[in-house]
């Protein structure tokens, strides 16, 4: 059974070697899901679930994408062949790319490749193209809205930091917070619990406040994409370590450039950094550029770093 507290079911689907889980909300009149996952996540994982434990699909008024990263919207298209009437809704900063997955893969997934030289192997983004099944949302949510599913509501929160538009569910009645990726801890998990790859924030002073939003609702239950459910302490344990963990880039970042004899690329700033940034092999460290740029952008802004052009890519040195 998929129920973890009355009316709220999580399901969990396989992605890789990882898993991505999807949370429903049901009321008596109607249930709003929390995010789709990958095509494989809805026609899979989730309407043979929902027959197992009784519930009817079209009980689904409202489908929520938490942000427009592919293993949280790639279910989009399938969802709505099962369930014609459902709503589809996500966050106006992240709509453009929750719609389009072309658009994903230069914009987001390829931010880096001409100022960095980093992108994606050609087949990780053939694999998103295939997993993703992307189609035009019915609206746009802003934060602050409230979905009445009968007997109870639940409200959206705007908690950017790793996407623009990033989204939280807020659901009194169980005191539980759905966040999928808005906080990300020290490093992805593998489902086995091993060290996949980093926690992939992108705009650090965001994902700082996100994080002291998420700690100001003293959630009883913590209801992540990739992670475990936490639930008690291990809440406040989580935000914890996801703070501190920004700081540590920090001081990775800021080591690696006091040794470098000259300006140093992103990408060779965190291949100095190494093991100071977490435990993945050399492929997996390279996605460091998500949180390291964000955390070297923040270190600019504040005169610490200096960032330089050479050569067609973005250098930093520390400003002396």
């Amino acid at each position: 059974m998929s129920e973890i507290r009355p009316g709220l079911h999580r399901y969990v689907a396989p992605l890789g070697e990882r898993f991505v889980a999807l949370y429903l909300f049901i009321g008596t009149d109607a249930a709003l899901l929390f995010d789709t996952g990958v095509r494989d996540s809805v026609t899979g994982t989730l309407l043979p679930a929902l027959a197992a434990d009784g519930i009817d699909p079209s009980s689904i008024r409202w489908a929520i994408n938490s942000h427009c990263d592919f293993d949280h919207t790639g279910g989009n298209g399938a969802l709505r062949d099962a369930i014609p009437g459902v709503t589809l809704l996500a966050h106006g900063l992240d709509r453009a790319l929750t719609e389009d997955v072309e658009l994903l893969i230069a914009e987001r997934y390829g931010e880096f490749a001409a100022v960095d030289g980093f992108d994606d192997p050609p087949a990780t983004t053939a694999a998103v193209r295939a997993d993703s099944d992307l189609v035009a949302l019915d609206g746009e949510l802003r934060g602050g809205e409230e979905f009445d599913l009968g007997g109870r509501s639940v409200r959206v929160v705007h908690v950017p930091g790793h996407s623009p538009g990033h989204l939280a569910l807020w659901d009194e009645h169980n005191k539980a917070l759905a966040i999928s990726d808005a906080v990300l801890g020290r490093t992805v998990p593998t489902a086995s619990g091993a060290p996949a790859f980093p926690p992939t924030y992108r705009d650090t002073d965001d994902y700082l406040q996100t994080i002291a939003k998420v700690r100001g609702f003293d959630a009883d239950l913590l209801l992540t994409a990739h992670y475990p459910v936490y639930e008690g302490k291990a809440v406040a344990e989580f935000l914890d370590d996801s703070e501190h963990y920004v700081a540590e880039v920090d001081g990775a970042i800021l080591a690696a450039l006091d040794t470098a004899a000259e300006p140093a690329s992103t990408l060779t700033v965190i291949r100095a950094a190494g093991a100071a940034l977490g435990p993945w092999a050399a492929a997996a460290l390279d996605y460091s550029i998500f949180p390291v740029t964000g955390n070297l952008e923040r270190l600019r802004d504040r005169g610490i770093v200096r960032e330089l052009m050479r050569d067609g890519r973005r250098h930093w040195e520390l400003a002396r």
